[in-house]
């Protein structure tokens, strides 16, 4: 089966899961009925955001949606970040507010205020603060890890791969630019308090393996030099997009979004292309 097909197939698999309901699944996920229609039937391709919600709705992983082993978790058993959209809203909001106005500047009210609702139904899902705010961290981190498996899992080629990892990283104004706020921040609450570390370190670690395993498709591929160790190289692949953003972010003089964006292009084609 091709693999456009799975991919329609194992949606409509979740959509069976659910309550069944086309236009209920799209309403969920935030398809216009009309766009989930002609994707199931072949005629448009879904986009990678429209992915990372279908999965993120069906408590999947965007791996399994494209193709990958294993099978969808039942909605009565996914996390309750996948069951509970108003859960989702508060997090939303907290992290949002984290970007703009800085992790200990936010507020419960504030947070309440920006998802339309009040403090204690957020002390509901959160009993305090330092609780919201924390998984707020995880959260945005965990959306930009499903959106950038969406999107790079339809580029085949491993060079190609990498480039685009690269536009991704770039912190545009925007979204992107929130979520790389909220990773210096993450980054600097993990250095202070030790019960941030394992979290902070699985992501971490996660960034590093996904570079790992596309240097190691483009050996395979033969478009990266044989000769690299895939673990070395998405060490400093990694240490590099992270300073050169850092320094983007903090307006460090000489550092642009194109001089970034040059940096790692150079690393790849000096270190990487066969």
């Amino acid at each position: 089966m091709a693999a456009d097909e799975v991919l329609r197939a194992r949606v409509r698999q979740l959509m069976a899961l659910t309550d069944g309901s086309q236009r209920a699944f799209a309403a969920r996920v935030g398809i216009e009925p009309s766009k989930l229609s002609r994707s199931l039937a072949g005629k448009r391709r879904f986009t990678p955001w429209e992915l990372a919600r279908i999965a993120e709705t069906g408590g999947v992983a965007v791996d399994w949606l494209l193709g990958g082993d294993g099978t969808p978790v039942p909605p009565d058993e996914a996390p309750a970040g996948h069951r509970d959209q108003r859960r989702d809203e508060i997090l939303v909001a907290a992290w949002r507010l984290i970007a703009e106005r800085g992790y200990h500047s936010v507020r419960v009210a504030d947070i309440a205020q920006a998802c339309g609702t009040s403090p204690a139904a957020v002390h509901y899902y959160f009993p305090t603060k330092q609780d919201v705010l924390n998984e707020a961290l995880r959260y945005c981190v965990e959306q930009a890890f499903t959106r950038q498996r969406a999107e790079l899992g339809l580029i085949d080629d491993a060079h190609q791969r990498l480039v685009r990892l690269v536009e991704m990283q770039l912190p545009w104004p925007g979204r992107v630019r929130d979520e790389w706020s909220i990773w210096l921040q993450f980054w600097s609450e993990a250095a202070l308090r030790t019960e941030l570390r394992p979290a902070h370190n699985e992501f971490y670690a996660r960034w590093r393996e996904a570079v790992v395993r596309i240097i190691s498709k483009g050996q395979r591929q033969r478009v990266f030099r044989q000769d690299v160790d895939p673990e070395d190289a998405a060490l400093r692949f990694t240490a590099l997009t992270d300073g050169a953003a850092i320094q983007v972010m903090t307006g460090a003089p000489g550092m642009t979004l194109d001089r970034m964006r040059g940096l790692l292009l150079g690393f790849i084609d000096r270190e990487l292309v066969a």
